[in-house]
């Protein structure tokens, strides 16, 4: 048996988790809210976002299809079996913790961690990275992990890419669109730590400005949580509102902070910001998401090879 079949890297792909069905859905919210049940009204309020996406529960699937396509490139590029890829989900089983206990079971000795989130915070990438290094202890596992990969050059050139297609929807009006950039929120008070999370989330967004050759664009934050704490603004609704009392007419949304089509992109994008601009008399459109794009999967696997060099 070759060393590589021996000793082969895991490679645990982290994501935020989704329910697989509605009987799930209290289940995942009350984990969401660190083990508080959501009120009647809350959960009845993202039941009904679920139905009117469709009643589908997309992440899931698209997380599936990230994993395989990872290993099926890891695979291209060093044979099989000198890496397998694992799930950790934040919310919902497998979580982050039985995937690297999944790992330890297997034989594995030696991982590399990343999250399908290009860009770093103590409260997102951070926080999965805390739960897999605790559980990796336990199990003996040792882990090298991807903090960030937000200015990978395939990564800013994907999204420039689905810039450029969708700013042709416009027709003669392309050139006067205007070009949100977005991300999901986060509390205002990551600021005060000096987070890396806003700053990266800006130099996507010039970078891909750039290389597409926006020059009208703005970046907005999406999503806010209802924690009666401030998130970081301004909202993507905000936004909307000045562009149309500037009077622009045709705006662009690039959510560059998620890489999968899922609610927040589903609903938050397509149905209530849409609806909303249209109220204004705007006409929204919204870039491709990656999810399983090969050039996404080049992205990623250029990353875990990079980190696996740092394990001893």
């Amino acid at each position: 048996m070759s060393d590589t079949a021996q000793n082969p890297v895991g490679v645990l792909v982290m994501s935020y988790g989704t329910p697989a069905g509605f009987d799930q859905v209290e289940a995942y919210y009350t984990h969401i809210r660190h083990g508080r049940p959501p009120s009647p009204e809350q959960l009845a309020d993202l039941i009904e976002r679920y139905r009117m996406i469709g009643g589908v529960f997309p992440l899931r699937e698209h997380t599936n299809r990230q994993v395989e396509g990872l290993q099926r490139e890891l695979d291209r590029r060093a044979g099989k079996g000198r890496y397998v890829c694992y799930q950790g989900l934040k919310h919902v089983p497998p979580f982050i913790e039985d995937g690297v206990a999944k790992m330890a079971e297997d034989g594995i000795r030696r991982a590399v961690g990343i999250v399908l989130a290009p860009h770093d915070s103590a409260m997102s990438v951070g926080a999965y990275i805390k739960r897999a290094e605790a559980e990796a202890g336990k199990q003996g596992v040792r882990m090298a992990f991807v903090r960030e990969y937000h200015l990978h050059p395939e990564l800013i050139g994907a999204f420039a890419d689905r810039v450029k297609r969708a700013l042709d929807r416009f027709g003669d009006r392309r050139g006067d669109a205007l070009v949100l950039f977005s991300a999901h929120s986060l509390p205002e008070k990551i600021l005060a730590w000096n987070d890396p999370y806003p700053g990266q989330l800006l130099a996507t967004s010039r970078a891909v400005a750039e290389a597409a050759g926006v020059e009208r664009w703005k970046f907005s934050w999406q999503s806010a949580g209802q924690t009666g704490e401030p998130w970081l603004g301004p909202d993507l609704l905000e936004s909307l509102e000045q562009a149309a009392e500037e009077g622009v007419r045709e705006v662009l949304v690039a959510p560059v902070g998620f890489v999968s089509d899922h609610l927040e992109v589903l609903y938050d994008v397509d149905i209530e910001a849409k609806r909303f601009a249209e109220e204004k008399g705007m006409r929204l459109e919204r870039i491709e998401m990656l999810n399983d794009d090969p050039s996404f999967m080049r992205v990623l696997a250029d990353c875990v090879q990079a980190a696996e060099e740092g394990l001893p």
